[in-house]
Formats: C-alpha cells, structure tokens, sequence
C-alpha cells in the first residue's frame, strides 16, 4: 500500500519511523458531467474574476477572506515558519481506556506501518503495551496543513490511527431530541426488546452495499444495450398509528426473515384449542369411541411412569384392557335370548 506521510511516532524518548498508509478506501460509483446535447465531457477552467484570464496552477496562491470579503494573502513561506512541533511526529500526549472516547469524534482511519529495520522492535513494543493494557494512545499530528488529533489502537498485529474531531467541532444536539414529555408505556419496552432479540446480532463481513450493486447492474445493461431490470417494489411508508401493532408486526417479520416459527407460547395455546374442541365435540360420540379413547389413554399411561414400574404397570394395563374389551361382546347374547 502506497504511503501518504512519513514520519515518526513520539513515545516518551523513544521515536518509531513509521509510514501513514490509508485503512480504508471509497468504493462508491462517480459520475461525469456531460453535455446532454451531444454527451461531451464539461470541463471547468480556472478564470479570474476581475480580467476574466484563465491562470494556471503556478499562478494560484492562498488567501484568508474576511467578513467584508477583503483578501488576506498567506504564502506557503508564511505557514511553513509557524512553530509546528508536529510536522513530521505523532506525538503521544496520553493513555486512557477506549469508553473513554466519543465516537462522533472517530474520523478517517490509517495503518501505521514499521519505516525500516530498526523501527520493527519499539514498533513492537508500543504494540504489545497497547495490548496489555486494554487502552489507547491519544496523539497529536500535522496533515494536510493543518494539526490533527488521533488515536491509536491495535488491529490484529497492527498499530491503526483513527484521525478525531477536535473537542470544539462536535456540535452540541441542541433541539434535535423529541419532546421529553413523551412517555413509553412497559409492554411496548418489552416489544421493542423482543425485536431486538429476533433482529439478533450480524456479521458485517456480510453486509453489503445494494444501492452500489444496482447501479452496477445498471450499468451493465446499458452498456450492453439491454433493458434494465424494473426495481422492487418498496414498502409502503407512511405515520405509525399504532406502535403497538408496529412493533409486534415488526417481530413477526423478523422471524419469519430468520425462518423462525411462532414463539412457543402461541403454539402451545393452538393445541390447548384443539384438546376444547375435541372436548365439545366428544357427547355426541358413542360410547364405543369413549371406551376406545379411554382405552388407549390407559395403555399411553405405563409409558409416562418409570422404567423399574413400567413391567408391573403393564402388565396391569394389558389385564384391565382385556376385561373391559370382553364386556362388549358378552352383552349382544344376553339381550338377543331376552
């Protein structure tokens, strides 16, 4: 990976030459601007406002504008003689335990990589002290032309540095919350958890980026002159009226997304509404189908007891069933020689 500064980093009286390379890369789709007319690229030139000239890049400098929209010229001689300790240092300025750090401060993240031979050992000391006590480096450094903060933390066998917001850049969020007056009943607390407990956790390595791959579908067919597949239809949006409702559908979704059933509960209360149906159903039956249902609920029974009874309950079982199934057929002769 192509280094974008070189330097080194500052750690009590021990310096560690080391190369700032990018972590992350922009993998979004860019666009150019064309002439709709006849699809010709527009370009933009450099033209100064009072003669109208085209200036070219060695004829630019830097200027601060103020309020009244005079011109404050600042030349790279001006910049380069203010005291910058920094320039060229990741100066270390303290340790604290990573909950300590705000991630809206968290911004663009880099890999500090050993710069030669020499560097591998302090690198790798400052690497394992990191570990070993489960914190992060706070630092200053100088990029871009400007002073920066960071923080610098293991990743893997790695020693990464998460550029952060100044203090003051942070906004406070004033007037963003929901009116506190609102009141969130338990048993929609208890819904929302449930759904938090459904949605489960994720692996990111399988998240991807959708609106991405469309478009490069969609270039694709265009490129190839075929037509574009018509997009999915989207849910309907709208107010939430009941949250209620909301959330327990929500729940369902997510688990049939998940290719999960109902939850236990529900399944025990349909078998509960089958056993009253047969229930009701069962006076108007014979009284042949009762002797069978008891029968069989008798034979079912030995199975539920122990092992060591179940030999005896049986046996009982088998002596009970018999008599009560020659009953029957005793029954017709008696009646027919009357």
């Amino acid at each position: 990976m192509r280094s974008i500064w070189n330097g080194a980093i500052s750690f009590g009286l021990v310096s560690i030459p080391i190369k700032l390379v990018n972590a992350t890369e922009n993998r979004s789709i860019s666009f150019r601007q064309i002439h709709t007319e006849d699809g010709g690229r527009i370009r933009y030139r450099k033209v100064c406002e009072l003669d109208g000239e085209e200036v070219s890049s060695d004829e630019i400098g830097k200027a601060y504008e103020e309020a009244d929209g005079t011109m404050i010229p600042i030349t790279d001689e001006d910049l380069a003689s203010l005291p910058l300790p920094t320039a060229k240092t990741i100066e270390i300025v303290a340790f604290v335990p990573a909950a300590q750090i705000d991630p809206l401060q968290i911004d663009t993240a880099y890999y500090l990589s050993a710069n030669g031979v020499p560097a591998a050992k302090p690198y790798t000391l400052l690497r394992e002290a990191l570990k070993r006590s489960e914190r992060v480096a706070i630092a200053k450094f100088a990029l871009r032309g400007r002073e920066r903060l960071g923080m610098l933390r293991v990743v893997d066998d790695v020693i990464a540095m998460h550029g952060l917001l100044w203090p003051d850049e942070i906004r406070r969020p004033e007037g963003v919350a929901p009116d506190t007056s609102v009141t969130v009943r338990e048993a929609e607390l208890d819904l929302a958890d449930a759904l938090m407990d459904t949605l489960g956790e994720v692996d990111i390595e399988s998240l991807h980026d959708d609106y991405r791959t469309a478009v490069e579908e969609m270039i694709a067919a265009k490129a190839e002159g075929t037509e574009v597949a018509a997009p999915r239809e989207e849910r309907p949006g709208g107010q939430v009226i009941d949250l209620m409702a909301a959330l327990e559908s929500s729940v369902r979704a997510a688990r049939e997304a998940r290719g999960e059933g109902e939850p236990e509960a529900q399944v025990h209360e349909l078998s509960g509404r089958k056993k009253t149906a047969a229930a009701r159903s069962a006076p108007k039956e014979s009284g042949t189908k009762k002797s069978t249902a008891k029968t069989a609920a008798k034979k079912a029974a030995p199975a539920r007891k122990s092992t060591s009874k179940s030999a005896a309950g049986g046996k009982a079982a088998e002596k009970k069933t018999t008599a009560k199934k020659a009953a029957p057929k005793k029954t017709p002769p008696r009646k027919r020689a009357s």
